[in-house]
């Protein structure tokens, strides 16, 4: 194209729009379908395949029952204010939902006491297991004020752990792998924020509360998605 017609187009381009301004909002409406519905497959993809690392992974940890039928995943920050309030959320639900399998996420979004913590806590992983491990999972929870690598390492050693070990399995490349891998994973679902779930196959975002949680836990088991 030589110039003199490329400069031509772009002056017929320009006056078009400036006389139908209405069609960049249109565009704009059309581009964001496109983005929300390309997020939607994107999750759904993830959610959908029970064999994805975010239901099959070495790097979380599974608490309530192990083989239950329905399944929550959360994601967490040790430092989240909100994940703490909502642990007490998750426990009532685990107490009165026997077929619930819950697995806990690392998802370290609040600096880097947040990272260590999760490092530590990926590391007694290894040596706690099922209600070991949440009750590790609670003390840290329930630390008030800010919680990094020494609140993690007084939780563990106050639940016995080997430390000389604990403190091996924190540095290693397994460890920052898994966290990495969590990451990836949150980020993919669009997670930005803890605390968030995945039920069924819909992610729910912030401290919703029991009821709300729990009724997208029995309509899973109703019609197996969170919202019948």
């Amino acid at each position: 194209m030589a110039p003199a017609q490329r400069k031509e187009i772009e002056t017929i381009v320009r006056d078009y729009l400036l006389k139908n301004p209405e069609v960049l909002r249109e565009a704009l409406i059309e581009l964001q379908r496109r983005e929300k519905a390309e997020e939607e497959a994107s999750r759904a993809k993830i959610t959908s395949d029970p064999q994805s690392p975010l239901f099959v992974s070495e790097n979380h940890a599974v608490v309530g029952t192990p083989q239950g039928k329905i399944t929550v995943v959360e994601f967490f920050d040790y430092n989240c204010g909100y994940c703490k309030r909502a642990l007490d959320d998750l426990v009532r639900l685990i107490k009165v939902e026997p077929e619930l399998k819950v697995i806990l996420k690392d998802f370290p979004v609040l600096g880097p006491g947040s990272v260590e913590a999760a490092k530590i806590a990926q590391a007694a992983k290894r040596q706690l297991k099922g209600d070991r491990f949440f009750e590790f999972h609670a003390k840290l929870l329930g630390v008030r004020g800010q919680v990094g690598k020494a609140q993690a390492l007084a939780a563990a050693k106050e639940l016995g752990v080997d430390m000389d070990r604990l403190a091996k399995d924190a540095e290693s490349d397994a460890v920052r792998e898994g966290i990495e891998e969590t990451m990836r994973i949150g980020d993919s679902l669009g997670i930005s924020g803890t605390p968030a779930y995945v039920v069924g196959k819909e992610v729910v975002v912030g401290a919703v509360g029991f009821d709300k949680l729990k009724t997208r836990v029995a309509n899973v088991g109703k019609c197996g998605e969170a919202t019948c």
